[in-house]
């Protein structure tokens, strides 16, 4: 049995016996070394809705208050690519998204955005992943990112193979930039994470997949580095990505990720999913060029267990 068959079997099954537990990549992930001093700071939680996951993360890292600042504004991007129900795992929870949006104002926040440039058509994303509902109720407005007239061209500092990209005006004009990627498969990138996720914030992406897709990720990451990421890994798609094909990709793996460094959370949310860091090679190609932290012996990561 290959090494990550393994690993992801023992996270299915790490319940149910002691030895298998023992491995389940959750543990793996926050049994890291001692940090150094000024590490990045990871909050991972587990065992809660993704609420009150978020409730407790955010609170461990500070509060809102350290990422959102009274008047500011702030864009919040989920994963709402697909036309699917929060249960399939393809899009971010919608209750995450709501409640993440609710921190924001409650720190101050003058106007919350909501957007994805989506690859199905936008309105039945928005409406059927839950999370247009999600994040009306909690106060923000949901702003469309199909159109090519929302993005301006930008000059990506230090990109090997992406040299520019057209990004949308929210991320331009935003006090606060907050990623909010579901973890899950990939057929290409291998997992979409947090560097993956800031593919729904530029106009042309087929172009990313030709030129080598990996080093576009890791190219474009160095462009805005968001405030805040927090990873949704409440229920997870394990197989089929990214879109899945039914309930049978999907895991329920009852954690959250957050972190101010894009690098250290994919980093951590890899071994979620059984991999090493290393393994995926834009997390790899991006710490090499200083935009991160890979290493999580070098991360404080703050446990926390519901």
């Amino acid at each position: 049995m290959k090494r990550r068959e393994f690993i992801k079997k023992a996270f299915r099954f790490g319940a149910l016996a002691g030895t298998a537990a023992l491995v389940s990549p959750y543990n793996r992930l926050i049994a890291a070394a001692l940090p150094a001093e000024n590490a990045p700071v990871l909050a991972a939680v587990k065992g809660g809705g993704p609420a009150v996951m978020f409730d407790k993360g955010i609170a461990a890292l500070g509060g809102m208050t350290k990422f959102v600042k009274k008047g500011q504004t702030v864009v919040v991007k989920p994963n709402i690519g697909w036309d699917t129900r929060p249960e399939l795992a393809a899009n971010t929870n919608p209750e995450l998204v709501g409640r993440i949006i609710k921190h924001c104002y409650d720190a101050g926040a003058k106007k919350v955005f909501v957007f994805d440039h989506t690859c199905d058509p936008w309105k039945d994303t928005y409406k059927n992943s839950g999370i247009e509902e999600a994040a009306k109720k909690a106060g923000a407005s949901v702003v469309a990112g199909n159109t090519q007239s929302y993005y301006q061209k930008v000059s990506v500092p230090g990109g090997v193979t992406l040299k520019s990209a057209m990004v949308h005006e929210l991320i331009l004009s935003s006090d606060v930039f907050i990623n909010v990627p579901i973890l899950k498969d990939h057929g290409s990138a291998d997992l979409t994470v947090s560097m993956k996720n800031l593919m729904g914030v530029v106009w042309e992406r087929r172009a990313w997949h030709v030129t080598g897709l990996h080093q576009c990720i890791a190219d474009f990451a160095a462009y805005r580095k968001p405030d805040l990421n927090v990873v949704d890994c409440y229920r997870i798609m394990t197989k089929n990505g990214p879109r899945g094909t039914s309930e049978a990709d999907v895991e329920k793996a009852g954690s959250q990720i957050i972190c101010s460094d894009m690098v250290a959370a994919d980093a951590a949310a890899a071994k979620i999913m059984g991999y090493e860091p290393e393994e995926i090679k834009y997390i790899g190609t991006a710490a090499k060029k200083g935009l991160g932290e890979m290493d999580l012996g070098r991360v404080d990561i703050k446990k926390i267990q519901m």
